[in-house]
């Protein structure tokens, strides 16, 4: 089926681009790299898009794959898939924020020394 083919794809970008992005992020921070929250941005917002992806994918198919059960529904779907996008979400923030104030350093106008 088509959403079959969609989490097939799905999975096989996160294996082979996201999995090995997100240890070279962790790689950045530990060696305190330069790169390291441009690295936490592409990796967090490839994660939320995923996100997207997978809860809207879900809505189309009239959540046919979820139980509707409340203590699935909510604790599961909504619980435990909400971490996926609350930690991608909040780390995305904090990289937004300190790129702009890494930018606002570089913007700030320089005074000559006498």
């Amino acid at each position: 089926s088509r959403s079959d083919d969609f989490t097939v794809a799905m999975e096989t970008v996160t294996a082979w681009a996201w999995g090995p992005l997100s240890f070279l992020t962790f790689l950045a921070f530990l060696r305190r790299h330069p790169t390291r929250y441009i690295l936490q941005l592409l990796v967090s917002l490839g994660q939320l898009y995923g996100d997207v992806l997978y809860f809207a994918t879900e809505a189309r198919a009239g959540w046919s794959h979820s139980d509707p059960r409340p203590l699935y529904l909510w604790g599961y779907f909504v619980g435990l898939n909400g971490v996926w996008v609350l930690v991608p979400a909040a780390l995305l923030a904090d990289a937004c924020q300190r790129l702009a104030a890494a930018q606002r350093a570089i913007d700030r106008p320089r005074h000559k020394a006498h």
